[in-house]
């Protein structure tokens, strides 16, 4: 697939994605400030590589990609409240988030950690509900969708990272410490999108095993791809500050491994991501493609 090729179902995807979100969040008796909070992070804008990463997988295993459509949604209204949470004063202290203010600078911070709560809890009622009115997704399918996403989002996933994170705020990292932070704060959500896509398109296991090896590879690279940007970015394309990580004297794979060895381990990553997908007979999907954009990627 073509750079154009793969920006043109990106861009489709996204706009495929985004129909989706606000209706989902739509429930009788949410106050009306916590529901525009809630709105306000989840539409702001972002790539949706979560969601897109189920579809591409149905895709690749030429299932419906409308099956995949409420744990696509269900993984942005949790990593939406990641970004709330995130940016908040006693976390990462950001103002900005994809160029627009951050939820607690618009709603207080008290609304956006409850908004950041509602959209966490909201994802698991949305998963089951919509999955018990279907009947092309089995009782198990469900219950393994949910067992997944709260495993790699909560404390021996992404949490898990954003905890270790923290910890490594107050000393200087190995690097074996810096990828466990990136393997649970970023890829854990990325596996699971894929393991979920596997799970609900009925994957063998050894696909289920290179999807996850896949992950792994491209959530870390986004990362370190992640921290590069943040040295030499441009702040516009962005949406948020560059060189934040310099000055809160932050350890990446840059200020470890130095700019162009980061680039490598980049890579290096992608190429294993690749062979991941070749092994499991899946590299003619959009999988393939999507590998090169996180390592191409400029925001």
């Amino acid at each position: 697939m073509a750079v154009d090729t793969f920006d043109t179902y990106l861009a489709e995807k996204t706009a495929y994605i985004e129909d989706k979100l606000t209706p989902a969040l739509e429930q009788v008796g949410v106050p009306t400030a916590l529901y525009e909070s809630m709105n306000y992070s989840l539409m702001a804008g972002g790539k949706r590589l979560r969601p897109m990463l189920v579809l591409a997988v149905l895709e690749a295993l030429d299932k419906p990609i409308e099956r995949g459509v409420p744990f696509a949604v269900a993984l942005e209204m949790i990593h939406t409240y990641s970004l709330i949470h995130d940016d908040l004063p006693a976390m990462d202290d950001d103002d900005l988030r994809r160029g627009k203010p951050t939820n607690h600078k618009v709603f207080g911070e008290a609304t956006a950690i409850l908004a950041g709560d509602a959209l966490l809890t909201r994802a698991f009622s949305f998963i089951a509900e919509s999955y018990r009115e279907r009947t092309d997704v089995s009782a198990l399918t469900t219950v393994n969708l949910i067992a997944e996403l709260g495993k790699r989002a909560g404390a021996t996933g992404m949490v898990g990272g954003q905890m270790a994170d923290i910890e490594g705020e107050s000393k200087r990292l190995e690097l074996n410490e810096l990828e466990f932070i990136h393997e649970h704060k970023t890829g854990d959500l990325l596996i699971a999108a894929l393991r979920g896509g596997g799970y609900l398109a009925e994957a063998s296991e050894k696909q289920m095993e290179k999807l996850t090896r896949y992950g792994y590879c491209i959530g870390l690279a986004f990362q370190i791809q992640d921290d590069i940007l943040n040295v030499e970015g441009d702040a516009a394309e962005l949406g948020k500050a560059v060189g934040s990580d310099a000055e809160r004297q932050k350890a990446t794979y840059p200020s470890l491994l130095g700019l162009e060895e980061s680039k490598v381990r980049v890579a290096a990553l992608i190429a294993s991501a690749k062979a991941a997908l070749a092994e499991a007979g899946l590299e003619h999907s959009a999988l393939t493609p999507l590998a090169d954009y996180v390592s191409n990627r400029k925001k």
